[in-house]
């Protein structure tokens, strides 16, 4: 193994349920009557971006609404909520970053969320330096989201690795096909929203290191 790719936020943090909060704030603001519970957002996450998901919704109960006005504003909540919260790096992410430097093994982190909102994580970490991340994508790296496979073969090319050199970590199903779609393979580690999704029998990310010795 040659590299680790940690494939979204809530791998790095469980941020999860800061952004359905931050969801719900943003619908309030605008006067809508959407609640978001923890339910029905288990539910949403098995389809990837925010954006998406809030377009999904309007045109599911038939609200027409300014979806990049809504999500900019969830994201300016989530960020102001995130800079004030102690959030730490998720155990098992910790033990990957420790092996990863003591043994020379690249991370990247290959997200295709806001550039704004991996930077509200990272800084509360002194920034991708401190993390020692040898590459960060965000969405503007490329044109399609997850689970199309682009940004994760991006990685490859931009790190000069093949597929069988790397394991990536996701936390959704999206994230999972696309790792697996480039040829990756994927170990999950589910967040407080996902728990309960199937990732098809993929394996836990607490076994990583069986996984990357195989």
């Amino acid at each position: 193994m040659k590299a680790i790719l940690f494939g979204s936020l809530s791998v790095l943090v469980d941020t999860s349920e800061l952004q359905r909060t931050a969801f719900n704030t943003a619908f309030r603001e605008a006067g809508l009557d959407w609640d978001w519970t923890p339910d029905l957002y288990r539910d949403l996450l098995t389809a990837s971006g925010g954006r998406d998901r809030i377009a999904d919704y309007a045109e599911g109960r038939g609200d027409t609404v300014d979806v990049a006005a809504l999500h900019a504003r969830k994201s300016e909540i989530f960020q102001d909520a995130l800079r004030s919260s102690d959030i730490g790096l998720r155990p098992v992410t910790l033990e990957m970053m420790d092996f990863a430097d003591e043994t020379g093994i690249k991370t990247a982190f290959v997200s295709t969320t806001s550039r704004e909102n991996l930077d509200a994580v990272m800084q509360g970490f002194g920034g991708q330096d401190a993390l020692k991340l040898a590459l960060v994508t965000d969405a503007d790296t490329v044109s399609a989201g997850k689970p199309d496979p682009a940004i994760y073969l991006h990685a490859l090319d931009a790190l000069g690795l093949e597929a069988a050199d790397v394991i990536a970590v996701e936390d959704n199903v999206p994230g999972m096909q696309a790792a697996q779609a480039a040829g990756i393979t994927c170990v999950v580690y589910p967040n407080q929203n996902t728990v309960g999704h199937d990732f098809g029998g993929a394996p836990r990310a607490e076994d990583w290191q069986a996984v990357s010795a195989a």
